[in-house]
């Protein structure tokens, strides 16, 4: 274990931050400037890149093979085609180790905007408002990978250098499959611990929800309004297995007073069906329907048996509604399937975090649970590492009018930098 920073050392550390954060806030506007949709991150890791080699670490960018990726554990199910974007890993590692190694991790692919004339400033503007930057990803999760950028930053600035070898990892579609980080595991990449700042409003994660995406066809049978009951809408399938999905969610949320931190949410298994496209003409009695969705389960449960109660609960679908026998309701997984985790509480790195936490607030690190996925999961299931989620305090992610809050960045920023030089040691240079 490293020693205690001293106070001197805390206090640069916390100014070397606090000079440099309208630079940083200029870098974070540049790189969510740069839209980096799913498969359409090559140029926001060029920035990432360019930033990180001008700054001395051994940089590699790296494509996600997703043939070879399909036989590790950590892979999810994927229809992407990830030839035009890639991961970029910079790694600074000391000639004499003493302290611990770390990975500072965070994702740069985006959800899409939805309509961009209901956002208050276009989506890609990263227009600056009193305390808070608008944009897509600037929450989620930019506002972290820039933070992870910019605590390093500080080290150096204050006139230090780390004691053990650091990688700065910045991965592609954690948003769909989490198969950026799968293949940054896959590669063989460990630390001691991993930090990853999503928006997490200053909380640490302590528990995380599993989860599993699908998409499900159905077909019907065409046929002309005049005569419906010769038909079978797709579309009104379609509605039968959500209810069906609907009722497996509540069975799911029934079981969260069995699971520490999940049992005041009021929905955590939070089943969602993100699209439904379906039918081809107003006046037919519609051919095909289609639905693509995620819902989530409780850390310790596995994947397989989550995904197997979803087939099971289609199959006594069809024994329920024989007509739904001529729809044939086709599942498919496709997207992030893995399972959730739960971070041992008074962990060394946890509570080095809370050290570092309350230097810059003055107060405790809160712990909450989150249920979407984390690649902090991967890790954690895959590696055994201890994995640490933390970022600022954000709004409307993945909605309207997404935007991070600056003097929340900033305390996140200076809480991973002191964090950092506490878990991996420093020494003057």
């Amino acid at each position: 274990m490293s020693s205690p920073l001293a106070s001197d050392t805390i206090d640069a550390i916390k100014t070397a931050v606090e000079t440099r954060f309208e630079s940083q806030i200029s870098f974070l506007r540049e790189v969510v400037r740069a839209p980096s949709l799913r498969g359409e991150e090559a140029g926001v890791q060029t920035l990432v890149a360019e930033a990180l080699a001008a700054r001395g670490y051994e940089v590699e960018t790296y494509k996600v093979d997703r043939e070879a990726l399909k036989t590790h554990p950590a892979y999810s199910p994927a229809t992407i085609n990830y030839a035009d974007t890639f991961n970029v890993s910079g790694v600074k590692t000391p000639e004499r180790q003493s302290g611990r190694s770390l990975i500072l991790n965070a994702h740069v692919d985006v959800v899409p905007t939805a309509d961009p004339a209901a956002w208050t400033h276009p989506p890609f503007s990263a227009t600056r408002v009193g305390d808070w930057l608008y944009g897509r990803g600037a929450g989620d999760m930019k506002a972290g990978l820039v933070a992870n950028l910019f605590a390093l930053d500080a080290i150096e600035a204050a006139g230090f250098a780390l004691q053990a070898p650091l990688e700065f990892q910045s991965v592609i579609d954690e948003e769909t499959t989490g198969n950026g980080a799968a293949a940054a595991i896959a590669r063989g990449t460990r630390a001691d611990a991993v930090l990853i700042p999503e928006p997490t409003d200053e909380d640490i994660i302590f528990a995380n929800a599993g989860v599993i995406k699908f998409r499900i066809e159905v077909q019907g049978v065409p046929a002309h309004p005049r005569e419906p009951a010769s038909g079978l809408s797709a579309i009104d399938a379609a509605i039968l297995v959500i209810g069906a999905l609907k009722e497996l969610e509540a069975r799911w949320n029934s079981e969260k007073t069995n699971h520490s931190g999940f049992e005041t949410l009021t929905n955590p298994a939070s089943l969602n069906i993100g699209t439904l496209q379906g039918g081809e003409w107003p006046s037919s009695i519609p051919f095909s329907c289609f639905l693509e969705g995620r819902i989530g389960f409780f850390p310790g449960d596995a994947a397989s048996d989550r995904m197997a109660a979803v087939e099971e609960a289609l199959a006594e679908l069809v024994k329920r509604e024989p007509r739904l026998e001529k729809a044939n309701p086709r599942l498919e997984w496709n997207g992030t399937c893995q399972a959730g985790y739960r971070l041992d509480h008074g962990s060394d790195a946890e509570n080095t975090l809370a050290s570092a936490h309350r230097l810059v607030n003055g107060q405790d690190l809160g712990r909450s649970v989150m249920t979407c996925y984390l690649d902090a999961a991967l890790f954690m299931n895959h590696c055994g590492i201890p994995s640490l989620t933390y970022g600022p305090v954000s709004k409307n992610i993945h909605g309207i009018d997404e935007c991070v809050n600056l003097p929340s960045l900033k305390r996140v920023t200076q809480t991973i930098a002191l964090f950092t030089a506490q878990w991996c040691g420093i020494s003057a240079k």
